[in-house]
């Protein structure tokens, strides 16, 4: 294992005091660095909370600030904060408008979530839930499908609403409508390596990938030769396009993600490539995002994310301007 880190041990934690130490919008509380949030509350705004295991930025934590979240619990490399972080940053973020709990669809997040909601309760502060489950190969039920860079939208939706001072049913209603219409397909050329392990924490061969692969290593649907760009991004919109009918003459928002070792010019390649095929199905592109917005560790590899436009507010929320210490969009 070669990385820069002084003990694996102390990754997340290490990571987290240089964050805060080169980023004065954000802060900790409760002596706690794993619990993340913004250093100003704005009163009266609904606050959203995020959470996640360490080794995806700028997912979870790097969409904190401006026009997007208020706070994070951050859990060590690729596991779940607790339901006592993630209560403590909902706490010092809540502004009198109540909470939004906006996560990945995976079991540890979901009890955890739930378990603050029900502290939160208990201080009479109002909380709503919604998970990001946009990870189409993932499963056929929609319900249990894992959340991945398609959050990306949700994030997006529900932070403009709230930063326009909507109500809670409102902000709730923006993310559900994003993750209504968001979809997501990826896939995986090397693995990676947790600091705690040191190993890879799977195989692939030489010329080998995985198509469908998650972001923690979970199995995808098929492994076998490395395929073009093209071919990559023709299965994936094939698969996309089957779960969630796009028509000719509709609106889209792509989003072609990194995994984190992956150069931008393969993604724009790759991004070039699911161009042609929208146009060639007369499918119209409102704003194309490229870059990293998920990733695993240093694994190399891509999703590529559809979410459709569905009405002319949530243009205006994905257009809106955002300003993270990880992500700003004018």
């Amino acid at each position: 294992m070669k990385k820069i880190i002084n003990a694996p041990e102390t990754y997340t934690d290490d990571m987290l005091r240089g964050i805060y130490s080169a980023n004065p919008m954000v802060k900790y509380v409760e002596d706690d660095l794993r619990c993340y949030c913004i250093a100003e509350k704005k009163p009266g705004k609904v606050a959203i909370i995020t959470g996640g295991g360490t080794g995806h930025l700028p997912l979870f934590l790097g969409y904190v600030g401006d026009g997007l979240l208020d706070g994070c619990g951050v859990g060590g490399v690729f596991q779940s904060p607790s339901s006592e972080q993630i209560y403590n940053v909902a706490k010092e973020v809540d502004a009198g408008a109540g909470v939004l709990f906006l996560y990945g669809n995976y079991t540890g997040d979901i009890m955890n979530f739930d378990m603050a909601a029900e502290m939160l309760e208990m201080d009479d502060i109002e909380a709503r839930s919604i998970v990001g489950a946009d990870d189409v190969n993932s499963n056929a039920d929609p319900d249990t499908r894992r959340g991945v860079a398609g959050i990306f939208f949700m994030y997006k939706c529900a932070g403009a609403k709230a930063a326009k001072m909507g109500t809670l049913d409102e902000v709730l209603a923006a993310a559900q409508k994003a993750k209504d219409n968001t979809r997501t397909v990826g896939f995986a050329i090397t693995p990676c390596i947790i600091p705690e392990i040191g190993h890879p924490n799977f195989t692939l061969g030489e010329n080998e990938m995985a198509m469908g692969m998650g972001i923690h290593g979970e199995p995808g649907i098929w492994n076998g030769p490395i395929k073009t760009a093209a071919e990559l991004a023709e299965e994936s919109l094939d698969t996309i396009f089957k779960d969630m009918p796009v028509e000719e003459g509709e609106e889209v928002c792509v989003l072609i993600n990194g995994l984190g070792a992956t150069s931008l010019e393969e993604l724009y390649i790759l991004s070039g490539n699911v161009r042609e095929i929208l146009d060639k199905k007369k499918i119209k592109v409102f704003r194309t995002f490229v870059g990293e917005y998920a990733t695993s560790m240093e694994m190399a590899g891509a999703s590529i994310s559809i979410c459709k436009m569905a009405d002319e507010e949530m243009k205006e929320q994905i257009n809106m301007p955002v300003h993270t210490p990880f992500y700003t969009q004018i």
